[in-house]
This record gives C-alpha cells, structure tokens and sequence, in this order.
C-alpha cells in the first residue's frame, strides 16, 4: 500500500513541476518531454540545423545525475551492458521517430491531453497498441538477451557527459547553438530547469516509473502499480493547467501539435512498440542510464541520433503536419521493427530448441 501510495504522490508531483516549468519559460503543453529536450539537446550540438529548437535542456541533465547520485548512495549503482547494442540503437533510433512523428513522447502525450489538446486522444490509442504489439512479441519469446558486468568507468562516463554539457550551458559556450525563436527558444533558467531534473530523477528513480510499464504490467501481470503513477500524472496536469489558465481545449492551434489524426496514432504505435522491446520509455531510459546501464545509454544516443536524422531529412512533423518523407519513415521503421521483433523471438526459441537437443543427447 506504501509503495503504491508513493507512486500516486510522485506522479502527482512530476506533473505539478511540470505544469510549473511552463510558468518558468518552458513551452506550453511541454514542460517536460524527453524525446523534444533530445532533439533540442542534438540540435544545440549541430547534429542537424533546424534553427527553433536548439538548446541544451538541464532538465534531461538532472534526470540522468540524481539517478547516478542516488544509485551511488544507495549501492545500486552496477555498471552493465552488452545486452543487444546495435539492435538497442536501433530500436531508440525508431523509438524518436515515432515520438518525433506525434511530436511528444508519452511524457508529453499526457500533458498535452491535460492541456486539452484532443490531437493526444489518438496519441493515447497508439499508445496502447503499441504496447499490446509488444506485449505480443514478448509472449513470442522476444529477448535482447543478457547483459554483463562492466567496468566502474564505463557506468561513470555518460553522467561525467552531463556535466560537462552544463558547464557548456551556464557559459555560453560558442560551441553550443541557441534559438532565437521557436520552442527551443523557450525554457526556464539553466539552474531552476536543472532543479526540476534533479526533482523528476528522485521521484523516477524511488519509485521506478515508467509510463510504459503501466499498461504492460496490467496486461501481462494484473499488476496495476504504475498505470497508478500514469493515471496520477493525468489528473495532477490537468488540475494544474486549470489552476493557471493553460487549459484550452480543442483539436486546432494546439502548441507544437498538428492534427492528422492517423500519423499521431501510427507515430505512438511506433514509439511504443519499440519502448516495450527495449523494457522501458524515453525517461526510464535515462534513468537507468545513470544507474550505470550501458545498454540504456546506447539507446538514448540512438535517439539522439535518430533526432537529428529526422531533422536533417525532414522525418519530423510540424505543425504543419506531418512531411511524405516522414510518413515514409514511419511505415520503413515498422517494417525493420518487425524484421527485429521476429529473429529475435526466432533466435530465442532456436537456442531453447537446441538445449533440448543438448540434454536429450546427455
């Protein structure tokens, strides 16, 4: 009761700051997205030129220290990896095509259905078939196999990454790229974003939150614990953006939104499907990353990558809408997920079939 009494609190909380950083400056309807702040984060680094969304979000970066800091404290701290690499990269590379197609990851989806935007209803459908395909592909017996033990050093790095990224932040470096205009223009000042971070990490990091396990769990264990953490963050938002006049509801002029209701839905599908392969969404993702999982740090460079893929060939939607080149991106991505989702359900039961091989022959 305790511990689902915590995860109701935390999302709670999570919500609430993340209503509050759009008060501070972040974009409406955003205030915490990772897939956006990764795309952000690329673009200031000059992986892709796209001018109104460059910035280097201390949100992403607070999340990823406070997870390291907390690990370390309370010894859980393993570094690891190994597990499936390439396909890892891969599947976060789609993860952000699909995220960048409904233009927000699941974090965001919430947020914009609580600010009223209704474009999110066929986000939130996508989201859960997405899951259902996975969920699918786990009962086939999909696996990205086991991972090993590392060195100290390798779990070190990505955090150490971080912290240099802030540095380059507060000082301006000449190195980094800024907007001028546009959601990357938008942001709450470097320490009081870096603070939010920290306070998400905690929050993530006690009580293991993930907005994909919520309806992953429920399916494959009748276990409701995170979709109450899920459903914490619906109502607390939504409470939030009422309190401070955010809530506008509609399908059209909805911020960084567009209204195909299709694309949104297949964008989610996508995104999904690949969170449940890779055991957890885009937040989890970096959560883990600073607990010392190599394998969720390839897979947030596979993002990162994957973002400035989308941008450098017009992969992303916009307002606008979504692009052909995107749509066809989109449809190519569920085809090599389904390639991967299938050999690796295949290659697990060739090695089961061979043990039994194995032990009839003993």
């Amino acid at each position: 009761m305790k511990e689902k009494r915590n995860i109701i609190i935390g999302g709670a909380i999570i919500r609430i700051i993340s209503v509050l950083s759009v008060l501070y400056g972040n974009p409406k309807n955003m205030g915490i997205c990772v897939a956006c702040f990764i795309r952000d984060i690329a673009d200031s680094l000059g992986l892709h030129r796209t001018e109104i969304v460059q910035y280097i979000r201390p949100e992403i970066i607070g999340m990823v220290l406070c997870s390291f800091i907390l690990a370390l404290g309370s010894r859980e701290f393993k570094s690891r990896g190994g597990s499936s690499p390439f396909i890892r990269f891969y599947l976060g590379f789609i993860v952000i095509i699909g995220a960048l197609m409904f233009l927000g990851c699941p974090t965001r989806m919430v947020l914009r259905l609580a600010g009223g935007d209704l474009n999110a209803l066929f986000g939130i459908g996508g989201f859960v078939v997405g899951i259902l395909i996975g969920i699918v592909c786990l009962r086939k017996g999909f696996s990205l196999k086991r991972s090993y033990k590392q060195t100290k050093l390798e779990g070190f790095l990505f955090p150490a990454i971080n912290i240099v990224l802030f540095i380059m932040l507060i000082s301006s470096s000449a190195l980094l790229l800024f907007s001028k205009e546009g959601p990357g223009s938008q942001h709450a000042p470097a320490f009081i974003a870096l603070t939010i971070g920290l306070a998400v990490g905690v929050i993530c990091q006690k009580t293991r939150l993930c907005m994909v396990s919520g309806f992953r769990d429920l399916i494959l264990f009748k276990d409701y614990y995170f979709l109450l953490g899920f459903l914490a963050m619906l109502v607390a938002a939504f409470i939030g953006n009422l309190t401070f006049g955010f809530f506008t509801p509609g399908f059209t002029d909805q911020p960084v939104a567009h209204t195909d209701g299709l694309w949104n839905f297949l964008g989610m599908v996508l995104a999904e499907w690949g969170s449940v392969l890779l055991g957890g969404c885009p937040m989890r993702q970096l959560i883990l990353s600073g607990e010392g999982n190599i394998d969720s740090v390839i897979t947030i460079f596979g993002m990162l990558v994957g973002a400035a893929f989308c941008h450098n060939f017009q992969l992303a939607s916009s307002s606008k809408g979504p692009t052909s080149n995107s749509q066809i991106a989109v449809i190519v991505c569920f085809f090599i997920l389904g390639i991967i989702s299938y050999y690796s359900c295949k290659a697990d039961k060739d090695i089961k079939n061979k043990l039994k091989v194995d032990v009839s022959i003993g």
